[in-house]
């Protein structure tokens, strides 16, 4: 299930089905990660999961649960119907981190923590590689966004932190500021509204796949 580096994560959030495919299908040879945002996962269920799947072309896909509580609970059909990942909240008990991390160790899947809205990242970092997560991810949200705030501080102070862990961001990352991100210590930039909200998905994910070789 192992990803090129740097890694490009398409995120899809609308809720259209028929947009998640069509954009899928538009962008695959130049990504290597299928995100079903948290948007489209719970307007969708777990069809979209079977869909996305049925034309990953075996590229790893995540699922953005954003999981609160009830971790074990939570994660564990998706995993068993084949997410290759799922998210849990920075800011979750510590018993809700270690249980989307330890199902994703029994299915032989990956884990990632979103540290979106969490104050102290550092602290949470560590504690949820401590718990076993596999995967830390910045993220800056979309209301964070349109208050001009960006990931990019949070992302270079967990990456100064040499965590040994994949690093994922998130947060209006676009064909300009893929670079920057990698160049700050992401391992996977994730790009949603750049690719998803143009009207040739394919070739924005083409320039960003070029600025980031």
């Amino acid at each position: 299930m192992g990803t090129q580096h740097p890694a490009i994560q398409l995120a899809l959030d609308t809720i259209s089905e028929r947009d998640c495919v069509r954009i899928i299908q538009e962008c695959l040879d130049h990504i290597d990660i299928i995100e079903i945002g948290t948007p489209c996962i719970k307007f969708n269920g777990h069809k979209i999961l079977e869909q996305v799947i049925r034309i990953s072309c075996g590229k790893p896909v995540l699922v953005d649960l954003k999981t609160m509580d009830a971790g074990c609970y939570e994660a564990n059909p998706f995993y068993r119907m084949g997410a290759d990942i799922c998210t849990v909240l920075g800011t979750a008990s510590q018993e809700t981190i270690h249980g989307v991390a330890e199902t994703a160790k029994k299915h032989k899947k990956r884990s990632q923590v979103d540290l979106i809205n969490v104050i102290n990242k550092k602290e949470a970092a560590r504690d949820a590689i401590h718990l076993g997560v596999d995967i830390i991810g910045i993220h800056t949200g979309i209301d964070a966004q349109s208050l001009g705030m960006t990931p990019f501080q949070d992302l270079r102070e967990i990456a100064n932190m040499n965590l040994g862990k994949t690093i994922s961001v998130a947060g209006g990352i676009n064909q300009e500021t893929a670079p920057l991100a990698i160049e700050l210590g992401a391992d996977i930039v994730v790009v949603g509204g750049a690719i998803t909200g143009s009207d040739q998905p394919g070739k924005i994910a083409a320039n960003i796949r070029q600025s980031i070789q």
